[in-house]
């Protein structure tokens, strides 16, 4: 459950302390490091400066959505992958086509010059059909073996291997409303305010945001201040012993918020510190409720997140795992050596508590997912993820679906290349959703358990965006996508789907019972938006929208998607950034900013 392994010889150390694995350094940055980011929300791409948009490359590319280049049989391709191609049918009512071998995409005519013509209707019905089918094909579904076994069997049939924001849990059933969030009388948003980045001697993680009743929550510099919701005056500041490097998804019906931070301030020239201590904070009040360290030997364990499930604090790290009693801080469990080599790297929590628990080696790791008992730390339930797992993500707790990246496949820094639905009271597979990495959004940092954004689940289904891909216009900036639900029971493409439209892309931030809160980021002639989709017929509210001024716009586009926070709750969207240096203004005007708020008329 919670024994740490020895550690492994001749590693360098880690860079970052209790934010990852000390061996080698992920991919992924640890706590309050984005992504690798672009240009800020709502700026366009630059064109290519040889061609035109849509002129293909050689050799040429597929339509979006299709497969890839055809290529020859493989046997035995591994755990999750078709042994013979299926004819899967086309959703949305399309009929029923002849389909290519699995890989293969049919013949399509090469764009017409400039790529602003539109193909014929015959064609664009063809086409669309297609495509239909070749996203099922390329969300591959691997369904439960018959027996119900819980380990994944792999092509030899041996066993292999012993996730906001996302993972919020919506209401059960078809979906249909039964959300908190009311269409407001006026949906025409405007600035409330705009805080500046405070002064920081280096790069500083301040990543996490949460919403009170009166206020707006965000780390500071070795602190955690509390914002007005309306005016952004500032409520109450905690001071902490050092900057805060870890904090809970999920947050108490009385206001509790567990969270990390170092136990001393960071002083050049290396400006670090290992992130040791762990505490709940009341955000009602501002104060520290209690805090505490884990020893591991003579040292105090290094932790890289916590999460909270009912009345349990736990927190995990490459030290292995402890736990708390919510109000008194009391240990409910700690880090133990048995022999094992085996860990709790980092939980999930909300409903349930799930662990993610590493043993092994670096080179040949196996990650066991475990339904936990929160008083006790005892497995309820046990899954062994497929070899080729090193991490893995909880998506959600309950109903439990994961994340992971299986053999590093994936290749776009996100993450994932496959989603598990776990039945939590056994421990046995229900689906295995394989996602194709260059057609779905959703992402989740390597060694974090509780990370993953974009990818939300309720009604019994998983959803997730598409990538941006050529509108249905085919010119340059038309750019879209699409919210896509599976079934969780049986890993099937549901057929309803949620279109952005033209010019606007879905950023899913979280659900609110039975629907689904998302972010709409617009044209740079618009302001952004802020949506309500109904998790069953995926037909969109407007709940807010930002001012399309200039004015307006620049506080909003200076934040970058793959570093911010996006907040909404009851006609009122926060964007905060996740990580800060020093403040940058530029030439035009245009400026950096720790929070921006908008707010519609109340």
């Amino acid at each position: 459950m919670t024994q740490p392994p020895p550690p492994p010889p001749n590693q360098p150390p880690d860079p970052q302390g209790g934010f990852g694995a000390p061996t080698p350094p992920p991919q992924d940055p640890g706590y309050g490091h984005p992504q690798q980011s672009g240009p800020g929300y709502g700026y366009p791409q630059q064109p290519p400066a040889d061609q035109g948009y849509g002129y293909p490359q050689q050799p040429p590319t597929a339509p979006y959505g299709y497969p890839g280049q055809p290529q020859p049989p493989q046997p035995d391709q591994g755990y999750g992958y078709p042994t013979q191609p299926q004819q899967p049918q086309a959703p949305y009512g399309y009929p029923t086509q002849p389909q290519p071998q699995y890989g293969a995409y049919p013949p399509v005519p090469p764009p017409a010059p400039g790529g602003g013509k539109k193909l014929s209707a015959q064609l664009q019905i063809v086409i669309a059909a297609a495509v239909a089918v070749a996203l099922i094909v390329g969300f591959g579904i691997w369904y439960a073996n018959s027996d119900g076994s819980e380990e994944a069997k792999g092509p030899d049939g041996t066993t292999q291997g012993p996730a906001t924001g996302g993972g919020d849990t919506g209401g059960k059933g078809g979906g249909g409303g039964g959300g908190k969030e009311k269409v407001p009388a006026n949906t025409q948003a405007k600035v409330a305010y705009k805080i500046d980045i405070p002064k920081v001697p280096d790069v500083t993680d301040v990543s996490g945001s949460w919403i009170t009743d009166k206020a707006f929550v965000k780390p500071g510099l070795d602190s955690l201040v509390a914002y007005d919701l309306d005016k952004g005056g500032v409520l109450w500041t905690l001071p902490l012993t050092g900057q805060m490097c870890g904090a809970s998804r999920h947050v108490s019906a009385d206001g509790k918020l567990p969270i990390l931070f170092e136990a001393t301030k960071r002083v050049a020239p290396r400006y670090f510190q290992p992130c040791t201590q762990v505490g709940v904070v009341d955000l009602n009040t501002g104060k520290l409720v209690w805090s505490d360290a884990v020893s591991v030997g003579d040292d105090k364990a290094r932790l890289s997140e916590v999460t909270l499930s009912g009345t349990t604090v736990a927190a995990g790290g490459t030290d292995g795992g402890a736990a708390f009693d919510l109000a008194s801080g009391n240990p409910r469990w700690k880090p133990k050596d048995e022999g094992d080599r085996c860990y709790d790297l980092g939980y999930g929590g909300g409903p349930a508590l799930v662990a993610v628990r590493k043993c092994g080696t670096y080179d040949n790791p196996s990650v066991l997912i475990q339904n936990l008992d929160p008083v006790s730390g005892k497995p309820l339930s046990q899954f062994k993820m497929p070899a080729g797992v090193k991490y893995a993500s909880v998506v959600s707790s309950k109903p439990l679906v994961v994340a992971a990246d299986v053999g590093e496949s994936a290749g776009d820094g996100s993450g994932i290349s496959d989603f598990f639905s776990i039945d939590e009271t056994t421990g046995k597979l229900k689906a295995k959703i394989t996602a194709d990495a260059e057609q779905y959004a959703a992402r989740c940092r390597t060694t974090q358990v509780e990370s993953c954004t974009q990818a939300l689940v309720g009604n019994g289904k998983l959803y997730v965006p598409t990538e941006e891909h050529e509108g249905s216009t085919g010119e340059y900036g038309s750019e879209t996508n699409e919210i896509i639900a599976f079934d969780l029971a049986t890993g099937r493409m549901a057929p309803e789907k949620a279109d952005a439209g033209d010019q606007y892309t879905f950023v899913p931030m979280r659900m609110d019972g039975a629907n689904i809160i998302a972010y709409k980021e617009a044209p740079y002639d618009k302001g952004g938006r802020i949506v309500s989709v109904d998790g069953a017929t995926m037909k969109e509210t407007l709940l807010l929208e930002n001012p399309a001024d200039k004015t307006s716009q620049n506080p909003e586009r200076s934040f970058s998607l793959n570093g911010a926070d996006l907040r909404y709750q009851d006609g009122r969207f926060f964007l905060s950034d996740n990580l800060i240096s020093k403040p940058r203004e530029s030439s035009t005007g245009s400026k950096d900013y720790l929070l921006v708020s908008f707010a519609v008329p109340r």
